[in-house]
């Protein structure tokens, strides 16, 4: 596993949101709506950017769950009798889903809230 947590990751993306949504409500205070699209546009195609932060921490999120399934068969199966790190493993893996859901529930929010804006 490398040294950035899922929950960090995920953070980072929310933290991302926020930052990106409060310079949307400048942009829209002020009414310079052209240099927003032009902004998003540019962001959106930078490597490193948003859709990759995403595609990183849905991976790492992936992944945990393989670690807890793999945990939890290994236990059934008798392979190893240490039941806290199997129940850790699976908490960690629910967890970063939770995080994971609520930031997508947030990004849905945010769409339904942009799309309904007056052009």
């Amino acid at each position: 596993m490398t040294g950035i947590s899922p929950t960090d990751s995920v953070m980072a993306i929310r933290n991302a949101i926020l930052q990106k949504n409060a310079a949307l409500r400048d942009v829209s205070s002020t009414g310079n709506v052209g240099g927003a699209n032009g902004a998003a546009a540019t962001q959106g195609t930078q490597p490193g950017g948003f859709t990759e932060a995403l595609n990183s921490a849905l991976n790492q999120v992936n992944g945990l769950q393989n670690q807890a399934g793999e945990a939890a068969a290994a236990f059934e199966r008798g392979e190893t009798t240490d039941i806290a790190a199997v129940m850790l493993a699976k908490q960690q893996a629910s967890v970063s889903f939770e995080a994971t859901l609520q930031v997508r529930n947030k990004l849905l929010s945010a769409y339904k809230d942009i799309m309904s804006m007056p052009v």
